[in-house]
């Protein structure tokens, strides 16, 4: 693959063009692979994925499936998800393999959204697959909870699904999923049983958060770091989160802060990303302040927090996090706040906790910039 003249950076979509038309059985999976699996995982599919692995299709027939169904705009995340859909399904690399055992749970009571399914390739492998946080409101509260839960309840779901795909197909298999679903996929490796890991060739973790310091001890976690993969941008934000034991690598993104989330900005160059030695110098800034936060409140007080934020971000008619700034929920989130004293000492004794953390963090950064022997 040749890379694009500066200002035309390769991604996925340029990979398909260029690998297309390799079957896994001719060319082994790598970690491109791996993330467009991941970011199919965001399409809704219809009632043909969800089959068993003796009945499944191919994500072709899936794929054909998912265009004559209605409303397809709200079956992505973004619109580029149909796009690449269309895009891989037209190849023989990922046309031709098939598509099973589709879950897909949204329980708001619950604060639960989980997604999965299983891609069997032609070389005798499954890729198992988890979605990340989508649009809902539901879905960023469940991402916040695992700041002072042990586990969440999608957590919990990833790992039963591992446990059924062991249980009804018998091949060796590699886990995947970007964002939450990277997340899903180190827990349900790492939380399932030996035989099971066994079995789990290695793990893609794109730009996922970490875990509570619990995890960091957990023997199948520790079985499993060498098996896993975890990719973050060079201005890394979601995959800074938490704490890793694992060693990340670093790719390059064509975009700038958080935006680097986005796998369609991932820039790749052949079989693999456009690696780079480390993330940049706000995205340590940014991974020290969070941490000092975190380190300077309880889990008690976290949990306050994170139901506090939510309580007031559904107050208004916001169900999806791209409602939240319209103008009729940001006049319902200033009411709220007018008429809730605790509320507002609450969240703003916390803005100063992250302001601390925020001087802290660049304190210890600049001392660490200083010359050897130069005292700040």
């Amino acid at each position: 693959m040749k890379k694009k003249e500066a200002g035309n950076m390769t991604n996925m979509f340029d990979y398909l063009t260029w690998r297309g038309d390799l079957t896994f059985p001719q060319d082994p999976p790598n970690p491109v692979d791996a993330l467009i699996f991941s970011t199919l995982a965001y399409v809704f599919y219809g009632d043909r994925a969800k089959a068993e692995p003796s009945q499944a299709g191919t994500l072709r027939d899936c794929a054909a499936e998912f265009f004559t169904l209605e409303d397809l705009e709200n079956r992505v995340r973004v619109k580029k998800d149909m796009d690449l859909l269309r895009a891989a399904a037209a190849t023989a690399r990922f046309g031709q393999t098939k598509l099973c055992l589709y879950e897909n749970e949204f329980l708001p009571e619950q604060e639960t959204q989980f997604a999965a399914m299983t891609f069997l390739l032609g070389d005798g492998t499954a890729f198992v697959v988890y979605r990340g946080t989508d649009n809902s409101l539901v879905g960023w509260k469940e991402d916040f909870n695992m700041t002072f839960q042990q586990s969440i309840p999608s957590q919990q779901l990833a790992q039963e699904y591992i446990r059924r795909v062991a249980q009804t197909c018998g091949r060796p298999m590699r886990v995947a999923g970007h964002s939450k679903g990277g997340n899903l996929a180190v827990f349900a490796a790492a939380r399932c049983s030996p035989q099971v890991r066994a079995r789990i060739l290695e793990v893609y973790n794109n730009d996922g958060p970490g875990f509570t310091k619990y995890m960091m001890g957990d023997p199948g976690y520790l079985e499993m770091v060498p098996r896993i993969h975890t990719f973050v941008p060079q201005s890394s934000v979601i995959g800074m989160l938490l704490e890793h034991e694992e060693p990340y690598q670093v790719l390059r993104s064509s975009s700038v802060g958080i935006m680097q989330h986005d796998p369609y900005s991932w820039e790749v160059l052949g079989a693999d990303f456009v690696r780079l030695e480390g993330i940049t110098g706000s995205s340590q800034f940014m991974d020290a302040t969070i941490k000092n936060w975190f380190a300077s409140m309880t889990n008690q007080e976290r949990n306050r927090l994170v139901e506090e934020m939510y309580a007031l971000l559904t107050t208004g008619s916001a169900e999806h996090a791209t409602d939240v700034f319209q103008p009729k929920n940001l006049l319902a989130y200033a009411k709220t706040l007018s008429a809730d004293a605790d509320m507002r000492h609450l969240l703003s004794e916390e803005f100063q906790g992250l302001v601390c953390a925020a001087r802290k963090a660049y304190a210890t950064m600049s001392a660490k910039s200083l010359p050897a022997g130069k005292e700040k």
